[in-house]
């Protein structure tokens, strides 16, 4: 109709401008796919392809603090210690402790795990052995988790003090969203709660846990120190996410089943 031009036979025609389709024309090509779908199926197979290359595993809330084996790894050395000290002494105590610690980060680093961590566990049950020494007395051994229980509790307090919480910071770093939510009061106030939940953690263990040292209550300083340690962590975490995991899309369903994500764009 003077809108197109004949070529060979079984070439069909070309369009010398587009002539938008009625309501009954076929609105599916040749091809099988949708007239306007700018996703060819090369194209949805290489980024599916791409994406399986790239997704990265989300570990759970438990994967992050060790599993059940990271909380044994915590836990053993005072139980250890605790024990051989009622059976064998001060002086046995410190050297079953410090074995333990020892036994710990070699089995650690056989597991391919971090060797920061390893050395950071190792040298703190030095450090607690020591004070025990220094101190003749077997509840010396918690008095140096007792009193970084202080010291980070008031950091996290001063943090919030300043208007630079550091649940705030710690979020969004992980994220890559730099410093912006400051800007936002209603998010900076989620932060500050949040901070102030890790605030109470750490201020319960140090009020337990020093008023135990101070009955020279051993026993039950080792049994706070367990019951104080990943089960009110885990609890913390759940409380952060369910403050300010909103504000960016995580839930606390997304901690604790794994799954599979791309990893983030650090643009």
């Amino acid at each position: 109709m003077g809108r197109h031009r004949s070529l060979a036979s079984g070439t069909g025609s070309v369009p010398v401008a587009p002539v938008p389709p009625s309501d009954d024309a076929p609105t599916a090509r040749a091809d099988g796919h949708a007239i306007g779908d700018e996703r060819p199926a090369v194209a949805e197979v290489s980024e599916a392809e791409s994406a399986g290359e790239d997704a990265v595993a989300r570990p759970t809330l438990l994967d992050q603090v060790g599993g059940p084996m990271g909380m044994v790894d915590s836990g053993l050395p005072v139980v250890v210690f605790v024990v051989v000290n009622v059976m064998a002494g001060l002086t046995a105590g410190i050297i079953a402790a410090l074995a333990a610690g020892v036994v710990i980060a070699a089995a650690r680093l056989v597991r391919h795990k971090p060797v920061t961590q390893a050395i950071g566990g190792l040298v703190a049950v030095g450090i607690a052995a020591f004070i025990a020494y220094r101190v003749g007395s077997a509840r010396g051994y918690f008095l140096f988790g007792i009193w970084t229980y202080l010291l980070y509790g008031a950091v996290l307090a001063l943090s919030v003090i300043v208007r630079w919480p550091l649940i705030g910071l710690a979020w969004e770093s992980l994220n890559g969203r730099g410093r912006g939510w400051r800007a936002d009061r209603r998010l900076r106030y989620r932060y500050d709660a949040a901070t102030l939940v890790w605030v109470a953690v750490f201020a319960l263990r140090y009020a337990v846990q020093q008023w135990l040292y101070g009955a020279d209550q051993v026993g039950w300083l080792a049994g706070a120190r367990l019951a104080m340690g990943y089960p009110l962590f885990i609890v913390a975490a759940l409380a952060t996410v369910v403050i300010v995991g909103s504000a960016s899309g995580v839930t606390v369903r997304d901690l604790l089943r794994r799954q599979r994500t791309a990893p983030t764009d650090p643009r």
